[in-house]
């Protein structure tokens, strides 16, 4: 039996991206993942990263990685109304068009980097934890012995169902048939609204073919090729000589999220823990934000620095925002519809968001640049993402970033020189000294005041804002970062 700091289970997006920040941590972490390469099955399904993925990716120093792959665009549309970041207060106003697979290589090629270990052609089989660990059995019949288990193995988690989690919420009531094939017609190209739901075909690279059906009845499972044929021949009357799929799918709109993220030494992250239809694009971007959230976290309360309860922050943080999503998705299915009083709601959502504050606020939420974690009252800066400023320090301009690439906090001096430092967390928590003469502004809430220090949280959080005093900044190491002398 081997023996590992924490096992992940899936290689995906969510599980890639927690293995690195585990990783940067320095605890020992292997991933097992069913398929045997790189490319998953299925894996160009997700069209793209959100804004705020991008500035996570940044926090870690890697994100031209991807833009130097995609297209950087105006991605964010709710139903037919676009949602433009362009005036955004960040670095990166916009949505990245860049296909899952790509994102997944480009991840995968990160972790291989840093060192991550991935077993391939594997899959959690079962588990059973007790008080210092779990034993897990894997279909191979081989074992493994960790501290921590974490599902990241999508929405049928072998993890989360052997855990007795409940998955619970709105079941499917509509589906769609999506591919990748080739033709040997050209076919309808763009949208097409029929009875039964909008369709869309459109070009991939390399000339593919990509396309989404809405199925004129609910339907579960992998269709076939002829599926496929009968349901272009449906819509479009032919089915443009469709062959040699590169995949089939099919995804609905089930609403399901897990009541518990984590029970005792196992934890769930991205769609083993919430599952909703991809409209606006968000599961990949929410799941690696779990796994950003997650990981300092983890690899604290591994290394002894921190108390277990330090991991039911991450239930309390990120469960509200797979809520707040699922209640998104479920809102731009029903103005999707084509009924007549689906119709008249689109219309009346689409007037409202015509208004400058409307589609601020619902682009800083499906962006995510407008989270703001509950950590309690005071500074508008407080449990919101902390901008990436260009700053003045004793080694030259710096951006605020570049001090999170190694996944760790900072305690960031922006009064007197001296004045605020972490003291007995200086082993665990860095401080410098800077200035920043611009203005401070927030995505949908504008200008803010000045704070005279904060404390950022390796995911890129403000955990305490200092306001000309070291009020409360004492708590706040106490609470994210353990006590002094903790290991």
């Amino acid at each position: 039996m081997t023996e590992h700091m924490v096992v992940i289970a899936g290689a995906g997006p969510t599980g890639m991206m927690l293995a690195a920040e585990l990783t940067l941590a320095g605890v020992d972490v292997v991933i097992v993942e069913r398929e045997t390469g790189k490319d998953r099955e299925g894996g160009s399904r997700a069209g793209g990263l959100h804004a705020r993925t991008i500035e996570v990716l940044d926090q870690r120093g890697i994100a031209e990685r991807f833009l130097s792959q995609g297209q950087t665009a105006q991605v964010l549309h709710f139903h037919q109304t676009k949602l433009d970041l362009s005036d955004f207060p960040t670095r990166h106003p916009y949505g990245l068009a860049l296909w899952q697979n790509i994102t997944e290589r480009t991840l995968a090629d990160w972790i291989d980097e840093l060192g991550v270990t991935i077993r391939r052609g594997c899959e959690v089989a079962g588990f059973v934890q007790d008080d210092a660990g779990v034993d897990v059995t894997l279909f191979d019949g081989s074992a493994m012995r960790a501290q921590y288990l974490v599902g990241c193995d999508g929405g049928g988690s072998v993890v989360r169902k052997t855990a007795g989690i409940e998955f619970t919420g709105s079941d499917a009531s509509m589906s769609w048939t999506i591919a990748q094939v080739q033709m040997t017609q050209e076919p309808a190209w763009g949208f097409k609204e029929t009875a039964t739901g909008i369709h869309a075909i459109g070009r991939g690279d390399g000339g593919v073919i990509r396309m989404a059906l809405a199925d004129p009845e609910l339907k579960f499972g992998k269709p076939t090729l002829r599926d496929l044929s009968d349901a272009l021949t449906a819509i479009y009357g032919s089915d443009f000589g469709v062959h040699s799929p590169d995949w089939l799918s099919r995804f609905n709109d089930a609403a399901l999220q897990a009541v518990a993220y984590r029970d005792r030494r196992v934890l769930l992250a991205g769609d083993a823990a919430h599952i909703h239809a991809p409209l606006g694009g968000q599961g990949l971007n929410i799941g690696v934000q779990d796994a950003v959230n997650l990981g300092w976290k983890l690899a604290q309360v591994v290394k002894g620095t921190s108390p277990d309860s330090l991991l039911d922050t991450y239930h309390a943080e990120r469960h509200p925002v797979g809520a707040r999503v699922l209640k998104n998705t479920m809102a731009h299915v029903a103005v999707r519809r084509l009924d007549d009083r689906s119709k008249a709601l689109a219309d009346y959502v689409a007037e409202f968001l015509g208004a400058p504050e409307a589609r601020d606020r619902l682009a800083a939420d499906m962006s995510q640049l407008g989270l703001h974690y509950q950590l309690g009252d005071g500074h508008p800066l407080l449990g919101r993402r902390m901008p990436d400023l260009d700053l003045d320090t004793a080694d030259g301009a710096r951006r605020v970033f570049s001090f999170l690439h190694k996944a760790q906090p900072l305690l960031l001096n922006l009064g007197d020189r001296g004045r605020v430092d972490s003291g007995p967390w200086a082993d665990r928590v860095p401080s410098i000294d800077a200035t920043y003469s611009g203005k401070w502004e927030l995505p949908a809430i504008g200008h803010v005041a000045a704070p005279s220090a904060v404390l950022i949280r390796p995911d890129g959080y403000v955990a305490w804002v200092g306001e000309g005093t070291r009020s409360g900044l004492t708590e706040a190491l106490t609470t994210w970062f353990g006590s002094p002398g903790s290991r």
